[in-house]
């Protein structure tokens, strides 16, 4: 009869156990990092009408929420400056539900298309630049990383698939390289955790990646995304719904975006798409015009190295900095390889976007990290001057010919320019040019050439045209 009972008892707890009814979000959890100085939600589902007391390692005031009708809860907790590990109880009359290994630190989004995902392994036959060195020194407790698994929805919803690690070089191999090489950067100069949340799909298209109510005002490209021809990953904000609308409550320092290859064919609608896409998550997330800091594509054939359709891209692109408010972009055009779409240089693609975060989020003073663009251009006789804004110390080619720049006159058609650079200023001429009127830069899919034109700090100047002609 007592082993009855106990076999009983043990039954029952066992099914207690498995009703346990406390739950926290999918992508809060064991080792995750919070956003410091800030007032971050912790959020759930629980028994309807239940009372929980929320208590983090970190302050000694308990927050308390009150499911609502659908079990629903969220809190919201003021976190202190870095610092961890700590825990997070969350705590009913009957049941109690413990998150371990916190820290307070730096938060950010990663997303985009394949360069976003593109691995520290790498793809197949697609390496990444000195990755077994860098995982040899991928061990610290001070990196998190939380890998939003791939999801589609017609419908946004608020739950996704992930865990977050603690960086090392088992779970940074199978991260985002630039996200990883990203937190890793800002870890080294920083000094306090970082966490990055990594949300992309490779071949996805930017209007997968906004919601309903902020892509039906693109007419043309919300019709084009609709159709039942549309790849999942590239239907009107199908991955928005899946990958991005469960982590609107998550507090996060900013987003790093590394997409656009998949939009070279509707390049004219993207740098208002791009800036759609921003007020749509600032929107959401409800954090203000939080940093935002994008990739430029990289250079690459598409099939024709003597197209332009990239480089009308990479143009939009830089259109898109002066309509987005507190961004800024990675010039990648000295990175590209003209056969592989996913270039192996990920720790420079990085380096250029934590540039820009010490600078313009961090405050850090001395660093260069705006790249020179083109500002205007003057004819004198039968050469065009052309100056360039962010070339302090003026323009170099670090000693290598750079033989992309192309001239023409008024009949349009364009001959190899020779050049010489004078400070900030770059002549560029051709003997069958006698009278200047346009000048265009690696204007191509994929310019053929020894070298490009940098500021001194070694910032390259991205592709640009000083004309709109159709061709």
């Amino acid at each position: 009869m007592r082993n009855k009972i106990l076999f009983l008892s043990f039954l029952l707890f066992a099914y207690l156990v498995g009703q346990s009814q406390i739950k926290v979000a999918s992508v809060l959890g064991d080792n995750m990092v919070l956003q410091r100085n800030s007032e971050v939600k912790i959020w759930g589902s629980g028994k309807p009408g239940e009372k929980l007391v929320i208590k983090a390692g970190w302050t000694l005031t308990p927050a308390v929420a009150l499911c609502n009708e659908k079990g629903d809860w969220l809190v919201k907790m003021k976190t202190s400056e870095a610092g961890g590990p700590y825990t997070i109880l969350i705590a009913s009359l009957k049941e109690k539900l413990v998150l371990r290994n916190i820290m307070l630190g730096e938060v950010w989004l990663c997303s985009g298309q394949s360069n976003m995902e593109m691995p520290m392994a790498g793809f197949n036959d697609s390496p990444i630049n000195g990755a077994n060195d860098l995982l040899l020194d991928a061990d610290n407790d001070n990196i998190r990383l939380y890998k939003v698994a791939r999801a589609v929805s017609s419908v946004p919803v608020d739950t996704c698939s992930g865990q977050w690690s603690v960086a090392s070089a088992e779970t940074a191999t199978g991260f985002s390289a630039v996200g990883y090489l990203y937190a890793r950067l800002l870890q080294q100069k920083l000094k306090v955790p970082v966490g990055v949340i990594c949300s992309s799909w490779g071949g996805s298209a930017i209007e997968a990646w906004m919601s309903h109510e902020n892509i039906v005002p693109f007419a043309e490209a919300y019709k084009r995304t609709t159709q039942e021809k549309s790849a999942i990953h590239q239907r009107a904000s199908n991955i928005y719904n899946g990958m991005i609308a469960p982590l609107l409550n998550y507090v996060i320092k900013g987003a790093i975006w590394y997409q656009g290859e998949s939009n070279i064919g509707n390049y004219k609608e993207y740098a208002a798409l791009q800036a759609g896409m921003v007020a749509n998550w600032r929107n959401d997330f409800g954090l203000g015009d939080f940093p935002f800091y994008f990739v430029q594509i990289a250079p690459y054939w598409y099939n024709n190295s003597k197209a332009i359709n990239s480089a009308l891209q990479r143009d939009e692109q830089l259109k898109s900095v002066a309509l987005i408010p507190h961004s800024g972009m990675a010039c990648t055009i000295d990175v590209g390889e003209e056969k592989n779409i996913h270039p192996a240089e990920k720790l420079t693609v990085a380096r250029r976007l934590a540039l820009w975060a010490f600078a313009e989020s961090y405050g850090i003073k001395g660093v260069q990290y705006k790249s020179p663009t083109f500002a205007n251009m003057a004819v004198k006789d039968t050469i065009a001057v052309l100056s360039f804004e962010n070339a302090a110390m003026g323009l170099s080619t670090f000693g290598k010919d750079v033989s992309c720049f192309e001239i023409a006159g008024s009949d349009s058609i364009f001959y190899p320019a020779q050049l010489a650079i004078k400070a900030k200023q770059a002549n560029v001429w051709s003997p069958k040019v006698k009278s200047p009127v346009a000048v265009r830069y690696a204007f191509s899919n994929f310019p053929v050439t020894n070298g490009f034109l940098y500021n001194t700090s070694g910032l390259p100047v991205p592709s640009f045209r000083t004309d709109n002609w159709a061709k």
